[in-house]
């Protein structure tokens, strides 16, 4: 899922390819890494020491996803540092946010619609606003998609769908909770599927399908069902919570995310708000709903694995609602204050940001073959950008 189907997701772009897939698997071998060390400091230590085995490695694949769901909204305007410099603040705040939530306040976000979907997309949003971009529109003929690299973002979206069910259910406790989460999720995911072809038809003005709404709001199904998938959701309720995340997510991709960049000045390359930000509230509010709705009755001997302190009597279901709702807010609060700050930090002109009549461009980076007389053609337009500011 990390490495193709993020990787590919991001292919969309018609010149951006090489960059989308090989600054992905930069940025999660990267913060692969330095993860297992943040989160080993605040949950993982023993005897003075960081334990690590396939659950603190698989972690550290969640955390990675977050960084790269931030990659999105920044996607084809950034510089390869800038990118790691964002991601070495991010998996900290990550971690600092994953410990308020599971251990201080006890919230449950087994396949992480708050801590990973919630948390990137609105962190994502917040560096690329900061980053704003007045004079994009000199590489708007680059910001779009062309007919293979669509198929190859197809890679990535078959990719997440077939893997979410084992993505959301891969550190829950074995048994009923896992087979339980794997369930929902692939539910959640089919009817999502369903309402996304169906809303992609209906908003269009000739009834075609748009291939962005299929690459993206097919996936919201996952993303929705990631708090409440190891909880007593369902296969019915499951279903619900796809079927109106494909349906808030095609509507996001059509009329919401032209919006934000309009007003708000918010230019999201790959409509991450669309597809994690909105389904992962929209999951959290599923999440402590469910929460509060539990009873011993439902979940039998089993609500001990879910709920521990609602089991032990320590706290009513109400309040364990209560908690999952305030972990919504507490996540929305850090990673747009930590958004604002690391974007002002990546401002800072030493991290070699692309000037904005050549963003979305692999050229700049990569070694592309066959087009060595375009790629000298690009540095000359660099060059003059650079002496008219210089003039001015």
């Amino acid at each position: 899922m990390i490495f193709i189907g993020f990787g590919f997701l991001m292919t969309f772009l018609q010149r951006y390819g090489f960059s989308s897939v090989g600054f992905n698997f930069l940025i999660a071998a990267f913060a692969l890494q330095w993860a297992t060390l943040m989160q080993g400091f605040f949950h993982g230590m023993h005897g003075g020491k960081i334990h690590i085995g396939v659950e603190s490695m698989i972690n550290a694949d969640f955390c990675t996803g977050s960084v790269l769901i931030s990659f999105g909204a920044v996607l084809g305007k950034t510089s390869p540092v800038q990118l790691l410099v964002m991601a070495l603040f991010e998996v900290t705040l990550f971690a600092v946010n994953e410990f308020i939530l599971l251990s201080a306040l006890g919230a449950k976000d087994a396949g992480g619609s708050m801590t990973i979907h919630t948390f990137g997309a609105y962190f994502g949003l917040m560096v690329t606003r900061i980053l704003y971009r007045p004079n994009l529109d000199k590489s708007k003929h680059r910001n779009s998609s062309v007919y293979h690299s669509d198929l190859f973002a197809m890679i990535g979206t078959i990719y997440l769908w077939m893997f979410w069910p084992s993505f959301n259910s891969a550190i829950t406790a074995h048994g009923d909770d896992q087979h339980r989460t794997a369930m929902n999720t692939y539910y959640s995911l089919a009817a999502c599927t369903l309402s996304s072809y169906g809303m992609s038809a209906i908003t269009a003005h000739d009834g075609k399908l748009d291939m962005v709404h299929i690459q993206n709001a097919a996936l919201a199904g996952g993303v929705a069902a990631g708090t409440a998938g190891e909880m007593m959701l369902t296969p019915f309720g499951s279903m619900i919570v796809g079927f109106l995340a494909g349906i808030i997510s095609v509507l996001g991709f059509k009329y919401l995310s032209p919006i934000l960049e309009e007003k708000l000045k918010i230019q999201d390359t790959c409509g991450v708000h669309n597809l994690h930000g909105m389904p992962g509230i929209l999951g959290a509010i599923v999440g402590a709903v469910t929460a509060a709705l539990a009873t011993k009755d439902i979940y039998g001997d089993g609500m001990a694995d879910v709920f521990p302190d609602v089991a032990n009597g320590d706290v009513e279901a109400s309040f364990q609602g209560v908690r999952q709702a305030i972990s919504l807010a507490v996540t929305l609060g850090i990673a747009l204050l930590g958004g604002l700050i690391v974007g002002f930090i990546l401002k800072l002109p030493i991290f070699g940001a692309p000037p904005d009549s050549i963003c979305f461009e692999d050229s700049i980076y990569w070694e592309v073959p066959g087009e060595e007389e375009s790629h000298e053609d690009q540095l000359t337009t660099v060059r003059t950008e650079e002496s008219e500011k210089l003039n001015s």
